[in-house]
């Protein structure tokens, strides 16, 4: 199983641009699809992007459509999500996961995930 680390977060102005990375432990990064989920205050977490073992497909949440770019990296075993104009409303804890590649080529459920990275806040201001 991998361990799974976030960097990158912090504040920025509305129309900015963040890139989370996600590094993770172990030997066979490239055996799990990889998600970037987050969660605002007071609100359920979310699901915002995904991307296959292989790196050749790639799934968003409507929302971030176009803003936002999730991509993988299997020889660094790090995932990255490159967000661009930002809105007030991505402020949130954003959170990497994994979920084994048997179980899905993409995935948007939560509950497929069973390994999770700490967090890393988000803030946007307007």
């Amino acid at each position: 199983q991998v361990q799974l680390v976030e960097s990158g977060g912090g504040m920025v102005q509305a129309g900015g641009s963040l890139r989370l990375s996600c590094a993770a432990s172990g030997r066979t990064f490239s055996s799990y699809v990889m998600g970037w989920f987050r969660q605002a205050p007071g609100k359920e977490r979310e699901f915002v992007a995904c991307v296959s073992w292989s790196g050749s497909n790639t799934y968003y949440t409507d929302s971030v459509k176009g803003r936002f770019t999730i991509s993988r990296d299997n020889a660094e075993n790090t995932v990255y999500l490159q967000m661009n104009s930002l809105k007030a409303e991505d402020t949130a804890v954003y959170y990497c996961a994994a979920a084994p590649r048997t179980r899905g080529t993409v995935l948007s459920a939560a509950r497929m995930y069973n390994t999770w990275g700490q967090g890393t806040q988000v803030t946007v201001s307007s």
